[in-house]
């Protein structure tokens, strides 16, 4: 797939927004891709996932033995990726303010792991689930997403794979460009700014 074909899937979703978005991370953006939407179609997905999985090298693939996600907005990714590379998938949440992988999902130790975010700024969550699925026995072999905002400078410490780069601005709330801070700020992600 390339990048037009990527975006192309975004908007046929109404999932390229335009506004003042609060990003997870507390940053501001004038751009937001709502992945929920672009994953709710089970066909739409299941093209994305496949696309990501092709990218990822074949001697990182061979390592994967399980799929974990971030929940809540890694999951539908993460089930997908899990799908296309034929191992199971499960997701870390938050129930104390950590990840923590519940639910009765368990790693075998040493079981090398796919982390799957379906988007990454900072990289924060990402890093976080990644310490989660490491103290849970599992080896992280490589991080993917559908979406790098981070600019490229997003380290997650493992080979990270996304399918897209979208260089969009952000800005601290405080620091505002005047067009941006004249629109009101909505927060369409799923975790409250920090």
């Amino acid at each position: 797939m390339t990048d037009d074909e990527i975006l192309e899937e975004f908007r046929a979703a109404d999932a390229l927004l335009e506004g003042h978005f609060i990003l997870s991370s507390g940053l501001r953006s004038p751009r937001y891709l709502q992945c929920a939407r672009v994953l709710m179609d089970g066909a739409r997905a299941e093209r994305l996932a496949t696309a990501l999985a092709a990218r990822i090298p074949a001697e990182l693939r061979g390592r994967i033995g399980a799929v974990v996600s971030p929940a809540m907005g890694g999951v539908i990714i993460g089930h997908e990726m899990g799908r296309a590379l034929g191992v199971p998938a499960m997701f870390v949440e938050r129930p104390d303010g950590e990840f923590h992988l519940r639910r009765g999902f368990a790693l075998e130790p040493g079981t090398g792991v796919l982390m799957v975010e379906d988007v990454v700024t900072t990289g924060l969550s990402s890093k976080e689930a990644i310490r989660a699925i490491e103290d849970a026995g599992g080896k992280v072999v490589a991080a993917a997403s559908l979406v790098d905002r981070s600019g490229g400078t997003a380290d997650l410490g493992v080979p990270y794979v996304p399918l897209i780069r979208i260089d969009v601005p952000t800005y601290a709330a405080d620091d505002l460009p005047d067009a941006l801070a004249a629109i009101p700020a909505i927060k369409p992600g799923s975790r409250a700014a920090a």
